[in-house]
């Protein structure tokens, strides 16, 4: 039996009878989702008054339009569209009839709404746009807000790697659930730019009329341009000229209609609007120098470069980083430096072509087809099939119980996602402290009981276990030199997993137990999540995850980069952690306390470490602050698995590791080095023959097919419903690859 498609509900509190970038977010954004896959629900918020926008929809195949105020869904509709909380209710009620795989929502004050709903929790994906862009405008109210709709999202959608990296450093719910989604552009088929420069230089711009769009200013481009001795005509398309200020709207309007040089063609349709832009030589995104700072990537930009528009558009680092830092069409906050390179590009054939060409390679990973592919990932990532072994009609029962779940969240959130799984968590308040009745509810229902720690859990778990059900454990560094192991009944346990071999060998060792019962299962990345661009001169910062307690050995991360100062004083370390007095059990320790002052002494005394050692704050925000690092060190006494070495090169890093006992089963050799010497002329050696990139490529290789998450998940899934375990008990062959 096939499986049906993905059913999407898309409702953007956008009014598409106004073109504008929101609205035509709403319709790439239904094109988009019908292409991968989604039978598309839209819910329109306004009645449909001018059908330029809708109209397209209507054909596309796989999407209803859903209107609330022609087919009168409500008795209490106003003039201006829904309100938010009328669409959140009609979106409720559609769920409750026949429910959505998915439910996409664009509109702050709608998503916030839209995450108190319990039935919609874990089906939205949030794309974000209209919240504070500042770490001073982004207030107590905005941050508790944006931390509520991250919880009630699967996903979040962000427009830009700015944006993403923006929220997950300020909110921390938002890491894990941010995902990449760039401005759509749909070009009509054959519509393309000519690629000539005419006679007259002919500029276009789409869009509303706004005083920071500076609109009313790019009315004066011909007579600035014909100073200079270009015949030009600015062409405008657009009706939506902002009412506020009253005194500007009155000017705008009357510059349009009245500029000589100026072409004013009103509103159109999507399709006619960029078919009219193609017969211009130049695209117009200049905006007020106070939208700099924006987070947000102007879909406009994209349109026109994919016609094969070269755009004047301001100089801002995402621009840079969207075109090149030489790109010849950046122009300052005045009408003078538009003129000037308008000129220049249009009397210099190879600037003006250099330009549409960067516009054109740009936009080309904005198309549709790119968009549906982003999607299908996302989809296949939500929307996982069910495993093989198990029944949808009676799933199989699935607790997962213990006091600390960070490590196991992501687990557990995929094999709840699973169909043919019912997943119930007992999350305890403590290491001894749970709700017993519950516990033992739980322990009567369930077919297969996950203990995260080897403690108090796992005890209770192994004592209630029913005949026929399965019992999981997994064990961690902290435990194994705990008593709760020796006190285990091994009979009732059908795996202890551990993350590592070594620490696999230390547990049959040091418990006795029968050595087929003791697994490996790896620590996982994410390499969807951890596969963001580096940013410029990463190849020379070293990072650092965790400091505390001292056998993290912080001396032997300052040893490495005065070391490497020595050779190359661009180098520079990274510390991201809390700071030991964070940790009363660490501060309130003589020998400890007396280490970390001793390292920070030498931090502000060594002369070879001056300004060279950064301490960031601790957070889940990792896949961020990754961007800006190029190695990650290990040098700590001991480790279980000690992960981010293994995330610095999923992220396209390089990791360099110790050799602290069972690294060799973990990490290829060719990451290991003998001591903070060695390590650093490795470190130094990569950089100076120019092997960076090539070295990053080969690690993230080695990591990703080891680690990575879908492998680790894919384990897990067989270990839960059919109790498979790994193929023997060594971890997988990350030293498969032979070094060069």
């Amino acid at each position: 039996m096939s499986t049906p498609p993905p059913r999407a509900l898309l409702y953007g509190d956008v009014d598409l009878n106004i073109i504008d970038g929101s609205a035509i977010w709403a319709q790439s954004m239904a094109q988009a989702l019908a292409a991968a896959g989604c039978e598309v629900t839209v819910l329109l918020k306004a009645p449909v008054r001018t059908d330029r926008l809708t109209e397209p929809l209507t054909r596309t195949p796989g999407v209803r339009l859903l209107r609330p105020y022609e087919d009168k869904l409500l008795g209490d509709l106003g003039p201006r569209g829904l309100t938010p909380e009328q669409a959140v209710g009609l979106m409720r009620d559609r769920h409750a009839r026949t429910p959505f795989d998915l439910v996409v929502v664009r509109g702050r004050r709608l998503a916030g709404l839209a995450a108190q709903e319990e039935s919609l929790a874990g089906r939205l994906w949030t794309y974000l746009t209209d919240f504070p862009h500042s770490v001073g405008e982004l207030g107590a109210s905005a941050t508790t807000e944006l931390t509520e709709i991250a919880v009630a999202s699967r996903f979040l959608l962000c427009q830009t790697e700015e944006m993403r990296a923006f929220l997950e450093s300020n909110v921390p719910a938002v890491c894990g659930r941010a995902e990449l989604f760039p401005p759509v552009v749909v070009v009509p088929e054959g519509v393309r730019a000519d690629g000539e420069v005419h006679a007259s230089a002919r500029l276009a711009y789409t869009g509303k009329f706004a005083p920071l769009w500076n609109t009313l200013e790019m009315t004066e481009l011909p007579e600035a341009l014909s100073r200079r001795g270009v015949d030009s005509e600015v062409v405008m398309i657009g009706d939506k000229i902002h009412s506020e200020p009253a005194e500007w709207a009155k000017r705008m309007r009357r510059a349009l209609e009245t500029t000589p040089g100026v072409d004013w063609r009103g509103g159109m349709s999507r399709a006619e609007a960029l078919t009219q832009s193609a017969e211009c030589g130049f695209g117009l995104s200049w905006r007020d120098p106070s939208m700099d700072a924006s987070l947000e990537l102007s879909t406009k930009v994209l349109e026109l470069g994919a016609l094969g528009l070269p755009v004047v558009l301001n100089r801002t680092p995402m621009h840079e980083n969207l075109l090149g830092a030489d790109y010849p069409l950046f122009a300052d906050e005045d009408l003078d430096s538009v003129a000037d390179v308008v000129a220049r590009a249009h009397t210099d054939r190879a600037v003006y072509a250099d330009a549409a060409e960067r516009c054109r390679s740009a936009a080309a990973e904005h198309t549709l087809d790119r968009a549906a592919e982003r999607l299908r990932g996302l989809l296949d990532e939500a929307l996982p099939p069910a495993p093989a072994g198990t029944d949808t009609q009676r799933p199989l029962k699935v607790v997962i119980a213990g006091h600390d779940m960070k490590f196991f969240t992501r687990l557990a959130e995929y094999l709840d996602s699973l169909p043919g799984l019912d997943v119930r968590m007992d999350e305890w308040e403590g290491l001894r402290t749970h709700d017993q009745y519950r516990s033992r509810e739980l322990a009567a229902w369930a077919d297969v009981v996950i203990c995260e720690w080897c403690g108090p859990n796992a005890l209770f778990y192994s004592k209630w276990k029913r005949p026929g059900q399965r019992l999981i454990v997994r064990l961690h560094r902290f435990e194994l030199y705990a008593e709760w192991p020796r006190k285990l009944d091994i009979d009732k346990v059908d795996a202890v997993v551990c993350v590592s071999p070594h620490y696999a060998s230390l547990t049959r060792e040091l418990t006795g137990w029968p050595a087929d019962k003791v697994v490996v299962l790896p620590n996982w990345v994410d390499e969807r999540q951890l596969d963001r661009p580096k940013l410029a001169g990463t190849e020379f910062s070293l990072g650092m995850i965790g400091i505390a307690p001292s056998r993290k050995r912080m001396d032997r991360a300052l040893d490495v980069l005065a070391e490497l100062r020595r050779l190359e004083p661009r180098f520079t370390l990274s510390i991201k952690s809390k700071h030991p007095w964070d940790y009363w059990w660490v501060w309130n320790r003589p020998e400890e306390r007396s280490f970390f002052e001793q390292s920070y002494r030498r931090i502000q005394r060594d002369e070879a470490l001056a300004g060279a050692v950064v301490f960031d704050p601790f957070g889940p925000d990792v896949a961020t602050w990754l961007r800006r690092i190029g190695f990650t060190l290990s040098t700590s006494d001991d480790e279980s698995f000690h992960l981010a070495p293994a995330e610095c090169a999923t992220s396209g890093g390089v990791p360099a590791v110790l050799p602290w006992p069972g690294a060799d089963t973990i990490y290829d050799t060719e990451w290991i080095h003998e001591d903070p010497v060695a390590m650093a002329e490795a470190i130094h050696a990569v950089v100076a023959d120019g092997r960076f990139t090539e070295t990053a490529e080969r690690a993230r290789a080695q990591i990703v097919g080891s680690y990575g998450l879908g492998r680790v998940r894919s384990l897990w899934t067989d270990l839960v419903v059919s109790g498979k375990r790994p193929e023997g008990t060594e971890a997988p062959a990350a030293a498969a690859t032979p070094s060069p």
